[in-house]
């Protein structure tokens, strides 16, 4: 190991170059589909080694230093990036040849912006560097530091934190409960380093020490919360609720296709009235995807009554919609991606609209400039989509509370309210076959999953072409669909469950690490800096 370590650390030119880009895309194996988090291990190893080559440059200035660790960092985060968000380009094909022209800017685009945020933390941790564990430390608070940034800058990307790398299984997913995607990012980045000490030597015991017991910890949590009773309502009844996912997988270019929205439709209405599998329930709520209706559906009374003829008595249907709302003086019309909630006698009795939109996808941030080079959404829709001004929870006919997550508002632990607290349950709706069979929908079920896990709530899912699946609060599957799979599936919940959300004492878990991290960071630079002296 150290052989190995004093090659990498005097490796300099095009070489270095080429092993921190593949450094970066080795540590996206750890996200899904592939969920092997060794890789990261050895992605972090070698960026360790590799930021201790900046540290020891003979010769070069404190600038000198912040410009070789910051383009490291963005090497490194380009590696990781192209390699796990390579599958953003599908989207562009989707429409024929459109939009083929800019696969460049994102397959290659978007990751060397994101690859920014990898930059400043490498340039930061450079600015804490010292001999030891402490420089795991360094790297752990910048990277946590640069995570947050990306998640809410420019409407935030944070998109595969690193956290996710190492929360593949449920006994690995209930640290985030405790504190949060960005803690377990901090704690993980220090674990993941923890190798490089053994070709450096220096503080190779107290960091392994300290690494073990995060671990541990990180384990230990996550079974003494797989073995709690999931917290339900004493108050309320606990009558069995029973929930029915509509997968229809339909190809995307086919859902933009007007011939065919007569028929899409309608396949939406076959799934949703075959009746339960024997000694299954009836289902007492139905749920279709996001922009499942391929219609303005208030402008079609005739598909409300037809939704109608489906329902039995007491079901409620939860659909993904294009929800308009008329002009005013001046103004064009407004389009919202929403959801309805439509009874048995074809009334919508509950909608919600997305609050944080997609850009590019559902609006184009300085609109004005990009079509003025020619730029329009990847949506086809005049003016885009215009965001909701707040998220409005679902209330079904018995009481039950649903909290909304549409698509990509499911990455974002932030737009978690405490109005999740008078919810039973998270519904994230979704459509992501925009994607194709590639990593970019197992990566997404990931990061929806764990809004389950924080939340303390059921997570109803509900995706065009996958993946499906009704999660309890441990991240565990109950039901579900792959991707790809054309059918529904059928899952009854007791409970009711309610909420152990608490953002108050999950931010001051996550401050608390946060900190202690920062001072190893800093007592190990100070002592650093006098030994040089």
């Amino acid at each position: 190991m150290e052989r190995l370590a004093d090659r990498v650390i005097l490796l300099w030119g095009f070489r270095r170059a080429l092993l921190a880009i593949f450094a970066g895309a080795l540590g996206a194996l750890a996200l899904p589909p592939f969920s092997f988090v060794a890789a990261l291990f050895v992605s972090f190893t070698l960026l360790v080694w590799l930021m201790d080559g900046c540290a020891s440059a003979p010769g070069t200035g404190i600038l000198g230093r912040c410009r070789a660790s910051f383009v490291l960092g963005w090497l490194f985060g380009f590696g990781y990036f192209v390699a796990g968000l390579w599958w953003l380009g599908n989207a562009l094909l989707v429409d024929g040849d459109e939009f083929a022209w800019a696969l460049p800017l994102a397959i290659f685009g978007l990751p060397a912006f994101l690859a920014l945020y990898y930059g400043l933390a490498t340039m930061l941790a450079g600015l804490l560097w010292s001999e030891g564990f402490g420089r795991l430390a360094a790297l752990a608070v910048s990277f946590t530091l640069a995570e947050w940034l990306r998640g809410i800058l420019l409407t935030g990307f944070p998109w595969n934190a690193i956290g996710y790398g190492v929360m593949p299984i449920p006994i690995m997913m209930q640290s985030a409960h405790a504190i949060g995607i960005l803690g377990v990012t901090g704690c993980a980045v220090f674990v993941l380093s923890t190798p490089a000490l053994f070709g450096t030597r220096r503080g190779l015991a107290t960091g392994v020490i300290l690494s073990v017991l995060l671990t541990c910890a990180h384990f230990g949590y996550g079974y003494y919360r797989l073995n709690q009773p999931l917290p339900t309502d004493p108050k309320a009844s606990d009558t069995p609720f029973t929930i029915r996912i509509v997968q229809p997988s339909i190809d995307q270019a086919r859902k933009m296709d007007n011939r065919e929205r007569e028929a899409v439709f309608e396949e939406h209405l076959s799934l949703s009235s075959h009746p339960p599998k024997p000694g299954q329930r009836r289902p007492d709520i139905i749920v279709w995807p996001e922009t499942s209706v391929p219609f303005l559906l208030t402008e079609n009374r005739d598909a409300l009554s037809r939704i109608a003829d489906v329902l039995s008595d007491g079901q409620v249907l939860i659909a993904g919609v294009v929800r308009a709302e008329g002009a005013r003086a001046g103004q064009p019309t407004r389009y919202y991606n929403s959801i309805y909630a439509i009874d048995d006698q074809g009334q919508i009795i509950g909608a919600s609209d997305k609050v944080h939109l997609t850009p590019f996808g559902e609006y184009l941030p300085y609109e004005a400039f990009w079509n003025s080079v020619g730029i329009g959404n990847i949506v086809n829709m005049p003016g885009g989509f215009t965001a909701g001004s707040t998220r409005s929870l679902i209330t079904l006919p018995d009481g039950r509370l649903l909290y909304p997550l549409i698509c990509y508002e499911a990455i974002f632990p932030d737009e978690i309210t405490p109005d999740v607290n008078k919810a039973s349950f998270v519904l994230n709706l979704t459509n992501d076959a925009w994607f194709g069979d590639t990593p970019g929908p197992y990566q997404h079920f990931l990061q929806s999953r764990l809004r389950a896990v924080e939340t303390g709530l059921p997570l109803i899912r509900a995706a065009n072409s996958g993946i499906s699946a009704i999660i309890n609060p441990h991240g565990d599957i109950l039901q579900g669909l792959d991707f790809g799979q054309k059918g529904f599936v059928d899952s009854t919940l007791s409970g009711p469950y309610v909420s152990d959300w608490n953002s108050f004492t999950r931010n001051n878990n996550f401050w608390l690490i946060f900190i202690s991290l920062f001072l190893i960071a800093v007592i190990s630079r100070l002592g650093y800096k006098i030994k040089l002296n």
